[in-house]
């Protein structure tokens, strides 16, 4: 009993203690700080800094891209400092609630869900937590949050991430406006895409998308772009714009499709063959030439990011004929830039054939 008080009385000085200051590594922090009315807090003077000089960053499918942030103290610090770093993501379509990407002390780190496996610290610099995310998939879009801790500081920097891609229009092999909401999802990924977003429907409509068939979107929308106002496209009293039918039934409605393909990953090519070929033996061409007959987004892709430009028809996988077409010419349709289309038509009709391989 004689030897449990002064036990008890010296652990409760040193609580009593441990309200009135906190040490983390060499610093002391005070409970009661002075502030400037912003939520900043000081400690010895010493400030630490967020900052990221990009508040948006554009990639595209399948590469690799770094998300930057950086930190620093004010003054600067002679002696490194132990800090903790953390990234988490907010989905792009519909928000919600944030979620883990990394968090990172010294040389241990930890990855979460999707992004394990994906995502590092760059760290090419003293202060650099810059987020390096490789390959890049179609989901990683959104906003992201960098966070630094150092003990009772800390402050963070959000960085939005967007994809470079193409939006093109899709149809069923069975004709117009025979898809419900989830079989147009299904084509866009047959097709190496997904259904577009609004906002990607209406950067294709500011760059020129012009089309007069309404289609699925992500959020459930029905809509479509008309660059050139006309009698078929909504009437000529309405001005260019994405026209829109509004929230539709998921699996009563049918519609077309409007896709969004971000991927060049591998090469696309028209197979330089001696014959024309009906649709079976093109899909055998590319298969003896170490390839596979490419898909429809895969096709957009290398028109739009690798500047594929063949102006001879071609079978794609999905049995509709196409060619790719950087530089209008004569003999090459329209006078615009542009993935022609010939649709779907009978297989036993001769033509070229677009591969896909991956190097």
């Amino acid at each position: 009993m004689r030897t449990t008080r002064p036990l008890l009385m010296m652990f409760m000085h040193l609580l009593l203690e441990s309200h009135a200051r906190r040490y983390t590594n060499v610093y002391f922090y005070q409970d009661i700080t002075k502030s400037n009315g912003n939520g900043e807090i000081h400690f010895r003077g010493i400030r630490l800094h967020v900052e990221s000089p990009e508040t948006s960053v554009s990639a595209v499918q399948g590469t690799n891209v770094t998300l930057p942030c950086h930190y620093r103290y004010e003054p600067e610090l002679s002696v490194p400092r132990r800090t903790r770093v953390k990234w988490f993501w907010q989905p792009a379509a519909g928000g919600g609630a944030e979620k883990d990407v990394m968090v990172a002390l010294g040389s241990r780190h930890r990855t979460y869900g999707d992004f394990q496996g994906r995502v590092r610290l760059r760290r090419s610099v003293p202060g650099d937590a810059s987020l390096v995310i490789s390959p890049l998939v179609v989901a990683d879009k959104g906003r992201y949050r960098c966070e630094i801790i150092d003990g009772l500081e800390d402050d963070s920097v959000t960085v939005e991430l967007t994809l470079r891609g193409v939006v093109f229009p899709y149809y069923s092999h069975k004709g117009r406006y025979q898809l419900n909401f989830q079989e147009a999802k299904e084509a866009c990924r047959q097709q190496n895409a997904c259904l577009a977003t609004f906002e990607q429907l209406f950067t294709a409509w500011e760059e020129g998308l012009d089309w007069c068939n309404a289609g699925w979107l992500a959020d459930g929308t029905a809509q479509y772009p008309v660059s050139v106002p006309r009698e078929a496209c909504g009437g000529t009293d309405l001005a260019p714009g994405v026209r829109s039918y509004g929230t539709r039934h998921k699996t009563l409605d049918h519609f077309d499709a409007f896709c969004f393909t971000s991927s060049i990953k591998g090469e696309v090519y028209f197979l330089q063959h001696p014959l024309k070929l009906s649709f079976t033996e093109a899909v055998d061409a590319c298969m003896q030439d170490g390839g596979q007959i490419a898909k429809v987004g895969q096709l957009y892709a290398a028109w739009r990011f690798l500047g594929l430009d063949q102006c001879d028809a071609g079978w794609l996988s999905d049995g509709s004929v196409r060619y790719p077409i950087v530089r209008p010419r004569s003999n090459c349709g329209p006078p615009e830039p542009g993935v022609r289309n010939f649709g779907f038509l009978p297989m036993h009709l001769k033509y070229g054939v677009y591969c896909h391989k991956v190097r």
